[in-house]
């Protein structure tokens, strides 16, 4: 569970410690990971606060540990933390805290069934144009697909990805399988997924 970010555009200091509906923001994800099943949850959080961030746990299946410099600095201090025996590694944006059981535990169906990589997405409902300096242009969004979390993972392929991926910057970890060779799949996202990222997200 990532949740190492600051907050800056949403302004209210580090994002999985603001107040949704009465609690902590990144509690929403983790009652939702270890409702679909999660044996073990990692929520990542910014290096001063990781005591904090555990206050809001009393489950014994909730380890809280620092976050880097940049997201795959924190993702793989998650994977660390994450007992060698797993064999399946779900990463999740505490910022989008609405996401549902269902949506876990189709990622996790999918890696279990043979995938080394999953994301779930939901299609580009806006019109689309590609702006450079000749003009503008529309784009088929036919096949456009936007991507949310939890990403899914074979633990052993992940680690192995993310391991030969330091000092790079890639986009999500979805990337970083890519970039080792292996075959991203999708399954249906959660419209409910989105991500908090202004204060309107938060009403």
């Amino acid at each position: 569970m990532v949740a190492a970010g600051s907050g800056v555009r949403l302004g209210a200091g580090p994002k999985g410690a603001v107040p949704l509906g009465g609690r902590p923001l990144v509690t929403w994800s983790v009652a939702t990971a270890l409702a679909a099943g999660s044996d073990v949850v990692v929520v990542v959080a910014p290096p001063d606060r990781v005591a904090s961030f555990a206050a809001f746990f009393s489950d014994p299946r909730v380890t809280v540990v620092a976050g880097g410099a940049a997201r795959q600095d924190s993702v793989r201090a998650g994977l660390a933390a994450i007992p060698a025996s797993a064999g399946v590694v779900l990463v999740h944006d505490a910022a989008r805290p609405l996401a549902g059981v269902d949506v876990f535990q189709r990622v996790a169906a999918a890696v279990r069934a043979g995938a080394a990589a999953v994301v779930p997405v939901l299609p580009a409902v806006d019109s689309i144009r590609r702006v450079g300096p000749a003009g503008t242009a529309p784009v088929d969004r036919s096949d456009l697909r936007r991507v949310q979390t939890p990403q899914g993972f074979a633990a052993a392929a992940f680690r192995a990805a993310h391991a030969a991926a330091i000092g790079l910057e890639l986009t999500d970890d979805a990337t970083v399988m890519e970039r080792a060779g292996q075959a991203v799949a999708v399954v249906d996202g959660d419209p409910d997924g989105f991500k908090v990222t202004e204060p309107n997200d938060l009403v």
